[in-house]
């Protein structure tokens, strides 16, 4: 069974050095690339107001979260939840310096060494699309995952729309589903696979005038290369 936890956290500012604090915790869980509906989502009193420029971000004010618990009373809870998963994150140094710090604070050992590992899905889209917007937002525009109802941030709807960014980035995985997403027949049972084992291909070897051509391409690549093309310094060599 592979277990991943979609996370994202809601924040009073950008600097957790500086006394920042993590004020929402959304967290969507998959198993074996499903979601299964075991989500966690919690709003932490930090004691301090957000930064004006946080709080038009995610609109999470002082007054709502006065009377929420304070991360210390759920660390436990929430390090349950985490533990033995890998995390999936959207700009992970962000959220993981945050949730490090807040472990800190209440003397217990960073995030990783409570979780499997860390996958940053802001780095996968990086090599997947350089060059172009990687936010969030633009992910989902890209990717087709319907994100209208996003008008200001939030930590569970987040991870929620990253579980399916995420899934869709990764998409070239689905060729090691387990046998329950096969294709089911007629009765709802999965379709028995095709032994191919037997199958013989035939081989059809090239004419003399395709072997001409094929050479013919060969020599017009090397005279434009100065003759350093690999294959006449490995047969001259040979």
């Amino acid at each position: 069974m592979t277990r991943q936890i979609v996370l994202d956290t809601e924040t009073t500012g950008l600097s957790a050095a500086t006394g920042d604090r993590v004020i929402e915790l959304g967290c969507v869980e998959l198993v074996n690339r499903k979601l299964t509906g075991n989500n966690l989502h919690l709003y932490l009193n930090p004691d301090r107001d957000s930064h004006p420029d946080a709080l038009r971000v995610h609109g999470i004010t002082s007054e709502f979260l006065r009377d929420k618990p304070r991360f210390a009373e759920c660390a436990q809870d929430i390090l349950q939840y985490l533990r033995g998963a890998e995390l999936i994150i959207h700009n992970a140094a962000f959220d993981v310096g945050f949730l490090d710090k807040e472990l800190e604070l209440v003397g217990l050992p960073p995030l990783a060494t409570h979780v499997a590992c860390v996958t940053d899905t802001l780095a996968m889209a990086k090599e997947l699309f350089p060059g172009k917007r990687n936010s969030l937002d633009a992910l989902c525009d890209r990717l087709g995952v319907d994100n209208s109802g996003r008008q200001l941030h939030g930590a569970l709807l987040d991870a929620e729309l990253l579980a399916d960014v995420y899934i869709n980035l990764t998409r070239g995985q689905d060729a090691l589903l387990a046998i329950d997403d096969a294709p089911a027949g007629a009765d709802g049972l999965p379709l028995a696979a095709i032994d191919l084992s037997a199958l013989v291909l035939p081989v059809i070897a090239a004419t003399a005038d395709e072997l001409q051509a094929h050479e013919d391409v060969l020599a017009q690549i090397d005279k434009a290369s100065g003759g350093r093309t690999v294959w006449r310094i490995e047969a001259q060599a040979a």
